[in-house]
């Protein structure tokens, strides 16, 4: 890995990352295809099927590998690498079901029956709450999505989500939708079977582009009234750790990036030069200075990740450290992947040159959860806590 050393730290993770890479160069063959034609990646998904990854973080009571936040974080690096939409679009799978054990906030036979689900018949999960005039649901808009209570039982819903990711395969949706009659919000849990839901092909992103994340358009769906799994409640929000696999991608996207520049810098020889560029001083700072930002990116976001996992009972002190972790890791990774491009000059630039995919994806790590900016006002609140 040109120095860039994996983080496993037992003999069990070594074989998961072992695995994980393999699966990534195969992945890395196929991405500038799938970018270019903004296709979604079947063939990743089904090899992701095929290695049995997608039980990964279900507990192992119920049927799952039961890996931890650090083994997670591990996986969606190293797939990141040969593919940063594929990652990102497993994350989403692999999270919530990692969330949803943590915080038992469903029924526990819906819990149960989704995990046999992804067990048994490798079936994939996502949620939808983004909405055009909500924005991102960290934001606190309510949906306009619309859930009505039946008088015969069950639900009618209608309404439409943006953001879609994965939406060619899902097998079920999670959708917010504001409870007709009450000020209640509810998520729902709707089969894609379901008459009256539909994918409507609106993604034409400059970033990610195979995460397929189109609209998910609920046309008079009707819904058992097993579909609500809960009504929201405005409280103290919960720590999130599952989405620590949103900034383990971006750095993902990073070390590849990192890769490209060293391995052109290390051959490159141009006539002008009695040596490859790899001897120029300017290249070497860098390189350098890429090594430096992802070795602190890196051993804040594991560092982190073990905390979560090694002391459950004082995760709601981690808040700040989970959200402080995402904003070092996308921004370095932006400012990695720049240095990267400016090692290999103008080659970068060309349309099938993997760092320019690079530098349109790791860009989209600014616009996932937490935005910077409620991150930085977090920080400051937690700092003037209980000062007047």
């Amino acid at each position: 890995m040109n120095g860039i050393r994996s983080f496993a730290r037992t003999e069990e993770q070594e074989l998961m990352v072992k695995k994980a890479s393999s699966l990534a160069s195969g992945f890395y063959t196929r991405a500038g295809q799938y970018d270019q034609k903004a296709e979604f990646p079947f063939e990743n998904f089904q090899a992701l099927k095929d290695a049995g990854l997608l039980d990964l973080t279900i507990p192992k009571e119920y049927g799952g590998k039961g890996a931890g936040l650090y083994e997670f974080v591990l996986l969606q690096e190293t797939i990141a690498q040969g593919d940063a939409p594929t990652a990102l679009s497993l994350g989403w799978h692999l999270g919530i079901m990692m969330n949803e054990g943590i915080n038992q906030s469903w029924p526990k036979d819906i819990y149960k029956k989704i995990c046999g689900d992804i067990v048994e018949h490798k079936k994939l999960i996502n949620s939808a709450h983004s909405e055009r005039k909500t924005g991102s649901p960290a934001r606190g808009g309510k949906p306009e999505t619309v859930a009505k209570k039946l008088s015969g039982g069950g639900w009618q819903i209608n309404g439409r989500k943006n953001f879609t990711s994965l939406a060619p395969v899902l097998d079920y949706f999670i959708i917010s939708a504001s409870i007709e009659g009450t000020d209640d919000v509810g998520e729902f849990l709707l089969p894609r079977e379901l008459e009256g839901i539909s994918i409507e092909e609106t993604w034409n992103s400059m970033s990610m582009r195979a995460t397929r994340s189109d609209d998910l358009v609920l046309t008079d769906v009707f819904a058992d009234e097993q579909a609500l799994l809960y009504i929201k409640k405005k409280k103290t929000p919960k720590p999130q750790g599952w989405l620590l696999h949103i900034p383990a991608c971006y750095l993902g996207i990073a070390i590849a990036a990192r890769n490209e520049a060293v391995s052109f810098a290390d051959s490159y020889h141009p006539n002008s030069l009695p040596h490859p560029i790899r001897e120029v001083p300017k290249v070497r700072d860098r390189v350098a200075r890429m090594d430096m930002e992802l070795t602190t990116a890196r051993h804040l976001l594991y560092s982190v990740a073990r905390l979560w996992d090694e002391k459950p009972g004082k995760r709601n002190d981690l808040i700040g450290e989970l959200a402080t972790a995402k904003l070092v890791a996308t921004n370095s990774a932006i400012s990695i992947v720049d240095e990267a491009m400016r090692i290999v000059g103008a080659q970068s630039l060309h349309a099938e040159h993997p760092l320019q995919r690079h530098y349109r994806d790791v860009r989209a790590g600014l616009h996932n959860p937490p935005a910077d900016e409620i991150t930085i006002e977090m920080l400051a609140k937690q700092a003037f806590l209980n000062k007047s």
